[in-house]
């Protein structure tokens, strides 16, 4: 893992320390706090938005930031690109590189494509999502909604709820929360764990998730698993979905977390998306600010 007190990239968050992590988040407060709705601090620099991969929300928020910081932004789709004929990923981000963009924030399917990647080029570069493995600046805004309603993550504990196997959420939150002294614990079906994280935190039972502080679901695709337990998604909401009744018995400090784009009455009941315990649509908003920080960082 590449160390961001040595480089300018955010790959990740497994290996980064607090320190780090702590810089992200009090940077984010002052650009949410910040009085105007645009400033000129990036004028003359260039940001190319690079997914490989569908999104919406992750392009339009990283969009965002980069335009409230004065950077000129190139939008690449691979569903009209070039990549879609047979050019590498690598190509792409090099033929880029060489046409002058100042940094470049990715998002692809491949895993371990975007370390080697890092390693062979001279700009930053930002995961926006890779494969299963990590999604950095979504474990930040995590973090930073959950310091707005605790104060000190520090022994706070976090209930992570769903298809933990294919999550790149989990696993960055998972580093994160851990790195900042939060306790993690996963919840999941069976065919949903990813055992290699066993180690690093216990798979508990709904019950027990949901006397977390903070209970995230996960968005859940049961088209992925071919040997699904569950035959409907109804059976999936039945077993392990935040259904108001489960929400009932939550404790009163407790707050609902979702990455989104949600199942609404699969893993979280409609009624719950927009309830007073629910941070679901306060996460979208926090993702500008830190992301405004790391693309800051990452220009600086």
């Amino acid at each position: 893992m590449i160390q961001l007190a040595t480089e300018k990239h955010l790959l990740g968050l497994k290996g980064v320390p607090a320190s780090e992590i702590n810089a992200i988040l009090t940077r984010a407060v002052f650009w949410e706090q910040y009085p105007a709705k645009a400033t000129s601090i990036l004028q003359g620099k260039f940001v190319a938005n690079m997914f490989f991969e569908n999104s919406t929300r992750t392009r339009f928020s990283f969009e965002m930031a980069q335009k409230r910081l004065g950077a000129q932004v190139l939008n690449f789709a691979a569903a009209v690109s070039s990549v879609q004929k047979g050019e590498s990923i690598y190509d792409t981000v090099r033929t880029l590189e060489s046409m002058g963009i100042d940094a470049g924030v990715i998002r692809m399917k491949p895993e371990g494509v975007l370390q080697t990647l890092a390693e062979k080029v001279k700009i930053p570069l930002i995961n926006a999502g890779d494969g299963n493995n990590e999604h950095p600046t979504q474990a930040l805004l995590d973090f930073y909604t959950m310091k707005k309603q605790f104060g000190d993550l520090k022994g706070l504990t976090v209930s992570i709820i769903g298809d933990v196997k294919h999550s790149r959420v989990a696993r960055s939150n998972l580093w994160g929360l851990q790195a900042l002294g939060a306790n993690v614990k996963f919840c999941a079906p069976p065919n949903m764990q990813a055992p290699e994280l066993v180690e690093f935190a216990p798979y508990v039972s709904i019950e027990e998730a949901l006397l977390s502080d903070v209970v995230m679901l996960l968005r859940v695709q049961l088209e992925r698993h071919e040997d699904g337990l569950f035959n409907s998604a109804a059976e999936y909401r039945a077993q392990y979905g935040l259904t108001v009744e489960r929400a009932d018995k939550m404790q009163p400090h407790t707050i609902i977390m979702h990455p989104a784009p949600v199942n609404r009455n699969v893993e979280i009941d409609d009624e719950l998306v927009e309830c007073d315990r629910s941070r679901i649509f306060s996460q979208m908003a926090n993702g500008v600010p830190i992301r405004m920080a790391v693309i800051e960082r990452a220009l600086s």
